[in-house]
């Protein structure tokens, strides 16, 4: 525990795979959503015959398939870094994390790749039903995609369903199921599915209000608005339901996570949620640069307590109950949580000796101090500098707000959006139709907020509790990685430019005449 971290090279590691994963989400969620979009759309078209519809579909098909192409060749790059960059986290994690993103590729991805040649290539060459089976299968598989990789994320945010394995220093699965549904599992996945859903719609309704602006492709843009204002709607309804039941899980699995959510530093029954906040500049505490204290805020009598725990009465532990401990709610301190993963470390290293030594009762007992105390594992290594347990609460406290309000406005936006197309006064709303347009990179900035929120909440946590991030890296040439982040930079934001000017290209283009594909 000597050991002296480069954080730095913590820092610049943890740079660059969030400048991946961030680059690679702008990409996936549109096509999670545009894919049953265009599945909808598709039906309707089977259904009634009419060409208009296929047309349609066809178009939607092409911004799907501009967004897949690139969405795949980011993701590829990401599970590369767990070997690259986090070499000691993928050895740590053993099968558990590896299990789900074998099955992502074989199962998922396959399924994507078999039909997704069928649906843009198979048309007038297959039945309509054998098409349309395409094309669902192709939605159905990038979402199923998404689950997967999900699970894995969940695990490290709730790491269950597995045991330590002190003979080759690893997690090995127990239980298949208490891995795929988690609650951590099956809240994650929900909510971003949802979301993911929401911001296809969104960006849907945002194209087409930009042709009724220039009245253009009016037919094409008035039905598409109105299936993806009802999809939407319902996406958004959901997103929230979702939100609200990952918030619990987040609560009663990541408490720090949940405080950081509402710069929540001194725990309360009846706990008030803050609707509205802004935060100090100064640190509150000389001792931890993180937590702040709020210049202004606006709050909401017992919600937060009902959020976390649905009772108005429920404690919610602030900051300072975790890191300081509060004997009255049993929360450990953190001192005390270090001071047993060390334990638990140290046992480790004796039962790895007493295995050398081939002392089978040193082996014993060092076994189960270790097994007592694993669930500490990770905090062993701040013991030099505990305030690190602590993340960055203003971001995670704005990123968590920013989507809270911009996921609460959509839903009202696609209300709307009905409503006006109910009375048939769409095309002549500009004010609405403008809006509807500049929602677009505010769904972008809501989809990354949630990521934000999720990944910067549990720091400095890479598996929660068991791992931290000084622990998981892979120990590199800071130089190196400061190197490929900056070449990582350019060619993703080359690809992004590339990607928005085929995609506007496209939309300038719009939809084709049945003859003319």
């Amino acid at each position: 525990m000597t050991e002296a971290f480069d954080y730095s090279l913590i820092d610049w590691s943890r740079a660059q795979f969030a400048l991946t994963a961030m680059y690679h989400w702008i990409f996936v969620p549109l096509t999670l959503g545009l894919g049953f979009i265009m599945a909808i759309m598709e039906t309707i078209y089977v259904r009634t015959g009419n060409p208009e519809w296929k047309r349609i579909t066809k178009f939607w098909m092409t911004i799907f398939g501009i967004n897949f192409a690139i969405g795949v060749a980011t993701g590829i790059i990401l599970e590369f870094e767990f070997g690259t960059n986090w070499s000691n986290y993928s050895w740590f994690v053993g099968d558990i994390f590896g299990a789900p993103l074998a099955i992502e590729g074989i199962m998922a991805f396959f399924l994507e790749s078999t039909f997704i040649a069928v649906m843009f290539f198979g048309w007038n060459k297959v039945s309509k039903k054998f098409h349309l089976v395409s094309t669902w299968l192709v939605a159905f598989g990038a979402s199923l995609s998404a689950l997967w990789i999900l699970v894995a994320n969940a695990w490290m945010q709730l790491p269950v369903g597995m045991k330590f394995n002190p003979e080759t220093a690893r997690n090995e699965m127990h239980n298949f199921w208490d891995v795929l549904l988690s609650p951590m599992a099956v809240s994650k996945f929900t909510h971003t599915i949802s979301s993911s859903y929401l911001l296809a719609a969104i960006v849907v309704i945002g194209i087409s209000s930009w042709y009724l602006l220039r009245k253009r492709h009016i037919v094409f843009a008035k039905r598409s608005i109105v299936v993806a204002a009802v999809f939407g709607l319902i996406t958004s309804i959901f997103t929230i339901l979702t939100g609200d039941y990952s918030a619990r899980v987040v609560a009663q699995n990541q408490p720090m996570k949940f405080a950081a959510f509402e710069g929540l530093y001194v725990g309360q029954t009846r706990a008030p949620l803050v609707a509205i906040g802004v935060m100090s500049t100064s640190p509150e505490d000389p001792d931890n640069e993180n937590i702040k204290d709020f210049v202004f805020k606006i709050e909401i009598p017992n919600f937060l307590s009902y959020m976390a725990f649905q009772d108005i009465n429920a404690f919610v532990p602030g900051i300072r109950d975790l890191m300081e401990g509060n004997e009255k709610y049993n929360i450990l301190s953190a001192a005390e949580k270090i001071a047993r993963g060390k334990l638990a470390i140290d046992a480790l290293a004796e039962f790895k000796l007493a295995k050398e030594a081939q002392d089978q009762a040193k082996m014993d007992e060092a076994r189960q101090i270790l097994d007592e105390n694993f669930q500490y594992f990770g905090y062993g290594y701040f013991v030099d500098d505990p305030s690190r347990l602590v993340p960055s609460v203003p971001i995670t406290f704005y990123s968590f707000h920013i989507m809270v309000a911009l996921g609460m406005w959509f839903m009202m936006f696609f209300a709307i959006v009905l409503l006006l197309v109910y009375k048939g006064k769409i095309s002549q709303s500009k004010f609405w139709l403008t809006i509807g347009i500049v929602n677009i990179p505010l769904a972008y900035i809501a989809s990354q907020s949630g990521w934000i929120t999720a990944e910067m909440g549990r720091q400095p946590w890479v598996i929660q509790d068991l791992m931290p991030t000084m622990a998981a890296v892979s120990r590199l040439d800071t130089n190196a990685v400061i190197t490929t982040f900056i070449l990582f930079g350019v060619v993703f934001t080359t690809l992004l430019i590339a990607e928005l000017k085929i995609m506007f290209k496209q939309i300038k283009i719009g939809p084709k005449q049945e003859g003319g594909h």
